[in-house]
C-alpha cells in the first residue's frame, strides 16, 4: 500500500450507497437481567456457575445491563451515525422452557427495542440463535437431541410471526462451528461437553436447524431477507511441506466449510476429513434435502488467519494451530494475529460458491487493552485494525466479489464467553462496576468514516 493511497483515505461512500454498514451485539453477552421478567436460564447461565470455567469466575448475570439501558445504547448508535444494528433474541426470554408457553414480558421487551430503533431510524438485523440455548433443553440433550429440530422450528416461528412487522432482516444461527466445536467437542464453552460422539450429532442437527429456521421465517414473512452466519479464518500451512499443506486443508474443511457446504447441497467435506463419515449414523433418509436452503445472503465473521502444522498425535485431523504469540507476529489480546488480508481471502473463498448470492461481514473487530484516561479511551490500535480490514473489504468489492455489507463487533465491551469481561471489543467502553459508558476514539472514528462528504464525489482509492 503506497503512502498516497492508504486505508485511512477510505470513507463509507467509496463502497456505494447500497452498501450496508452496522454494528453487532448479542443477547447473552449484553442483556443481563438473567432471571428477570420470567426469563428462563440458558446454558451460559448454568455454565457460569461451574468453577474455573470462565476467566475470573465472571458471569453474564448483569453483563452490560442492556436489558435496562437499551435506550442509552441505541441512542449512542444514533449519535455515531450507524444505520444498522445487529443483535440477537434470547430464546430463554421468549420461551423460558425452550418450548411451550410464550413469555409475553420477553416479547414486550423486544418490542420496546424495535420501537426505539424505529424512533432513531436504525434498522434492526436479528440473529435468532447466538449460543444461549435454554437450559431445560440442554437437560434433554441440547443440540445432540434430534428433537431440537422441532424445538428450534417452534422458536423461529414464534419470533418471526411475532416480530414480522418490525424486522425484515434475519440471521438464523451465529457461528455454529464455534458453539458445536467449543461446546460439544472441546468443552471450553457451554454446555461444556467433549468428544466426537457429542460433536457430530450437534453439527448435523445445527445444519438441519439453519435450513429449518430459514424456512420457518419465510413462512411467516414473505418479504424477509434471510441469511445465517459462519465464523471463518484464512488458513495457511506453516511450510510448503506436503504434510503441512494437507493439514491446513483439513483445518480449512472444519473451520470454513463444515456448515456452508451442506446448506448448498454439497454435503459434508468427508473427502478431506474422513472421520466425518461417522456423521452418517445421525442422518435420516430425507436429511440431505432438508439441509439445503437458498439463503438471500450469508454472514461471514472473520478476525484472523490460522497457520497450521502437521501433528501426527492430534486425533482426527492430524493438525495443530501455531499460536500468533509463538510465531511472534502482531496480535490482539485474544492472541489472534492481525492479518487484514484474511478478510479479503475469505470473501473471495465464499464468493466462489455458486449458491452464495450475497456476503455480509456480520462481525469483524479486535480486543486490546483499553483503559480510560480523563474520560477518554485512546484505542488507536483498534482504529488501525478496523481501517486495515475495511480496506481489504473494499479491495474485494472492487474486484467484483459478492460482499455487500460490514458490521463491527461490537457496539460495547461485553461478556466474552469463557474469557469473561477481560477482552474489550467495543466501540464503547463500559465500566462494569458502574455501567458508565464512554465512546472510544474508535467509535468517533467510525462516525467520521460513515459521515458522507458534503461536497465533491469521492475519489477512487487504490488498495
Amino acid at each position: 500500500m503506497t503512502k498516497k493511497n492508504t486505508a485511512d483515505e477510505l470513507k463509507s461512500e467509496h463502497f456505494g450507497k447500497d452498501f450496508i454498514w452496522g454494528v453487532s451485539a448479542s443477547a447473552a453477552q449484553t442483556e443481563g437481567a438473567w432471571n428477570e421478567d420470567e426469563r428462563g436460564p440458558s446454558v451460559w447461565d448454568h455454565f457460569a456457575t461451574k468453577k474455573k470455567k470462565i476467566l475470573y469466575n465472571h458471569t453474564p448475570e448483569i453483563a452490560c445491563d442492556f436489558y435496562h439501558r437499551y435506550p442509552e445504547d441505541i441512542s449512542i448508535i444514533k449519535t455515531l451515525g450507524i444505520p444498522n444494528f445487529r443483535f440477537s433474541l434470547s430464546w430463554s426470554r421468549i420461551l423460558p422452557d425452550g418450548t411451550g408457553k410464550v413469555n409475553n414480558k420477553g416479547i414486550d421487551y423486544y418490542n420496546r427495542i424495535f420501537d426505539e430503533c424505529k424512533k432513531r431510524n436504525i434498522e434492526p438485523w436479528i440473529t435468532l440463535y447466538h449460543w444461549d440455548l435454554p437450559q431445560p433443553l440442554q437437560l434433554k440433550g441440547g443440540w445432540k437431541n434430534r428433537d431440537i429440530i422441532h424445538w428450534f422450528e417452534e422458536y423461529a416461528s414464534v419470533c418471526s410471526r411475532t416480530f414480522k412487522d418490525s424486522v425484515k432482516n434475519w440471521m438464523v444461527l451465529n457461528e455454529p462451528s464455534v458453539y458445536t466445536g467449543a461446546g460439544y467437542f472441546m468443552g471450553i464453552h457451554a454446555p461444556g461437553e467433549r468428544g466426537l460422539k457429542k460433536f457430530l450429532p450437534a453439527v448435523h442437527h445445527s445444519v438441519l436447524c439453519q435450513a429449518m429456521g430459514g424456512r420457518a421465517i419465510r413462512r411467516e414473512i414473505k418479504d424477509a431477507n434471510v441469511g445465517t452466519t459462519f465464523s471463518c479464518s484464512y488458513t495457511t500451512p506453516n511450510s510448503n511441506r506436503p504434510k503441512d499443506m494437507a493439514a491446513a486443508n483439513r483445518v480449512d474443511a472444519i473451520l470454513n466449510r463444515l456448515f456452508i457446504e451442506p446448506s448448498l447441497g454439497l454435503w459434508y467435506p468427508i473427502k478431506d476429513i474422513p472421520i466425518l463419515n461417522k456423521i452418517e449414523q445421525y442422518v435420516h433418509p430425507e436429511d440431505e434435502k432438508l439441509m439445503k436452503i437458498d439463503f438471500d445472503f450469508i454472514g461471514i465473521q472473520c478476525y484472523t488467519r490460522e497457520v497450521v502444522k502437521h501433528a501426527y498425535f492430534t486425533p482426527h485431523i492430524k493438525a495443530r494451530l501455531i499460536p500468533a504469540n509463538r510465531r511472534k507476529v502482531y496480535h490482539t489480546i485474544m492472541d489472534w494475529e492481525v492479518y487484514p488480508e484474511a478478510i479479503y481471502q475469505m470473501i473471495k473463498k465464499f464468493s466462489s460458491y455458486e449458491g452464495v448470492k450475497k456476503i455480509i461481514i456480520t462481525e469483524n473487530g479486535a480486543a486490546f487493552t483499553d483503559k480510560p484516561e480523563k474520560n477518554k479511551v485512546h484505542d488507536h490500535e483498534r482504529i488501525h485494525f478496523l481501517s486495515s480490514y475495511i480496506a481489504q473489504v473494499y479491495r474485494a468489492k472492487k474486484e467484483g466479489y459478492k460482499v455487500a455489507g460490514y458490521f463491527i463487533w461490537s457496539l460495547t465491551d461485553n461478556f466474552e464467553w469463557a474469557e469473561g469481561y477481560y477482552p474489550r471489543f467495543g466501540l464503547v467502553y463500559i465500566d462494569f462496576e458502574t455501567q458508565k459508558r464512554i465512546i472510544k476514539e474508535s467509535g468517533q472514528w467510525y462516525k467520521r468514516f460513515l459521515k458522507p462528504a458534503i461536497t465533491n464525489p469521492p475519489k477512487e482509492i487504490k488498495i
